[in-house]
C-alpha cells in the first residue's frame, strides 16, 4: 500500500488533519514525506497504530508532552506509565468530587459547619499510644476530644516534639468558628501553622539532622468531617461492615506501587516501605492531602500510626473494630495485637464512633 494522504490518514486515525498539523510541528507524529512544492504531508500505513495510540491518550486527557514520552517507550513500559497517569487522574477526580459537593452545599446554603440530618450527631472517641517493645522512647502523638482527632508519627532525634506540636496547632480549630466558604482554606492555613511549630522545635540552635513528623487529622464540622492528611498515618472508615481506608500513604514504595513498578504484594514487604515522600519537617514537602467526608451515623473512624498498619493485616483489623463496642476497648485491642506481633514501633490508635447525640 502506497502513502495515505493527510486525510485518508485522518479518516483512519480519527485524528483531524488540525491535530495531524501540530502533532507534527511538535514532533509527535511526523508525516512519512512532506511534498517540498506544496508542502502536502503523506503518511505510511504503518504509522497508523501509533496515530491510534495519541488519539486514544489525548481522549484520556493526557497532556502531548506526557504522550510522546508514553510513545518513546516499549509496550510494558508505557502500559505502567499510562497506568500510574489514570491513578493519578482518579485521585484528582476524588479531591474534585470532595470540593465541588462542598461548594454545592455552601452555594446552595447549607453550611456544612450544621448538621445536615434530623438528629444532632457528635463523636464517641478515644485516642491510645504505646511505645511498642523494641524503641527506647514513644515519638507518636495520638490526640482525641469531640471536635479533633489526630495521629502524628514523628522521626529522627526530634521527632516527638514535632509530632505533638503539629497536633497542638491544630487543637485551635477546635473552638474557631469556620465559615462554611473557608473551611478548606482554614485547613490548609492551619497545616502552615502546624509546619511553623515542627520547624520552631529545633530553637534557636537549629539541628543539621532531618527530623519531623506526618499529620492525619479528622475536624468534626458537625456533620462532615475534614481530612487533613500528610504521610504514612493511616485513616479507616467502618461502615455497615465494610472497612475502607480512606488516605493515602505518602511513601515512596506507594508512589512505585501507582507506577507500576511494584505490586501491592511487593511494596508490603519492600526494604524502604517506610521512606516518605511528604512529612512536615526539615526539606519535606508538607504538601497535605484535603478532603470532606459526610458522616453517618454508626460510621467509626480509626486513625492509626503505621506501627498498627505494617504489622497487623487488615482483616484482623475489621476484626476488632466491628466486634468491640467501646472505642476504648477498640483501640487496645488493636495496640495488643501490634505488640503481639513483635511491637517493632510505636503504636498510635484513635476510634471514633458518630453517634447521636442525646439532648
Amino acid at each position: 500500500m502506497g502513502l495515505l494522504t493527510i486525510g485518508a490518514f485522518a479518516r483512519a486515525s480519527r485524528l483531524s488533519p488540525k491535530a495531524l498539523r501540530l502533532y507534527d510541528e511538535l514532533g509527535l507524529l511526523a508525516p512519512a514525506r512532506v511534498d517540498p512544492a506544496t508542502g502536502y504531508r503523506f503518511y505510511a500505513p504503518e504509522q497508523l497504530e501509533r496515530a491510534r495510540l495519541v488519539a486514544w491518550l489525548r481522549r484520556l486527557g493526557m497532556p502531548l508532552a506526557r504522550i510522546q514520552g508514553v510513545c518513546a517507550l516499549e509496550g510494558p513500559e508505557a502500559a505502567r506509565e499510562i497506568r500510574a497517569f489514570w491513578a493519578q487522574v482518579e485521585a484528582d477526580t476524588a479531591a474534585r468530587r470532595d470540593l465541588a459537593s462542598f461548594l454545592v452545599d455552601h452555594l446552595s446554603w447549607k453550611d456544612p459547619a450544621m448538621p445536615m440530618t434530623a438528629e444532632p450527631l457528635g463523636l464517641r472517641y478515644a485516642a491510645l499510644s504505646d511505645q511498642g517493645l523494641v524503641r527506647e522512647s514513644n515519638q507518636d502523638t495520638a490526640y482525641a476530644d469531640s471536635r479533633l482527632l489526630a495521629v502524628a508519627d514523628g522521626y529522627g532525634s526530634r521527632g516527638g516534639p514535632a509530632g505533638a506540636a503539629a497536633v497542638e496547632a491544630l487543637k485551635r480549630l477546635e473552638t474557631d468558628g469556620i465559615p462554611a466558604g473557608d473551611l478548606l482554606n482554614v485547613l490548609q492555613a492551619a497545616v502552615g501553622r502546624a509546619e511553623q511549630a515542627v520547624l520552631g522545635v529545633a530553637g534557636a540552635a537549629p539541628t543539621s539532622e532531618d527530623y519531623g513528623t506526618t499529620l492525619t487529622a479528622l475536624l468534626w464540622t458537625g456533620s462532615r468531617l475534614a481530612l487533613v492528611h500528610i504521610g504514612d498515618s493511616r485513616v479507616h472508615l467502618l461502615r455497615d461492615g465494610e472497612l475502607f481506608q480512606i488516605t493515602q500513604d505518602h511513601t515512596l514504595v506507594r508512589s512505585m506501587v501507582e507506577d507500576g513498578r511494584l505490586t501491592p504484594e511487593e511494596a508490603a514487604t519492600h526494604p524502604q516501605r517506610s521512606l516518605l515522600v511528604r512529612a512536615l519537617g526539615r526539606g519535606a514537602d508538607g504538601t497535605p492531602d484535603t478532603r470532606l467526608h459526610d458522616a453517618r451515623r454508626g460510621d467509626r473512624y480509626l486513625l492509626c500510626s503505621d506501627g498498627l498498619s505494617a504489622v497487623v493485616p487488615t482483616e484482623e483489623i475489621h476484626r476488632v473494630l466491628t466486634g468491640t463496642a467501646e472505642p476504648e476497648q477498640a483501640a487496645r485491642a488493636l495496640i495488643t495485637l501490634a505488640n503481639a506481633s513483635g511491637g517493632p514501633d510505636n503504636t498510635s490508635c484513635v476510634v471514633a464512633d458518630v453517634v447521636e447525640l442525646r439532648p
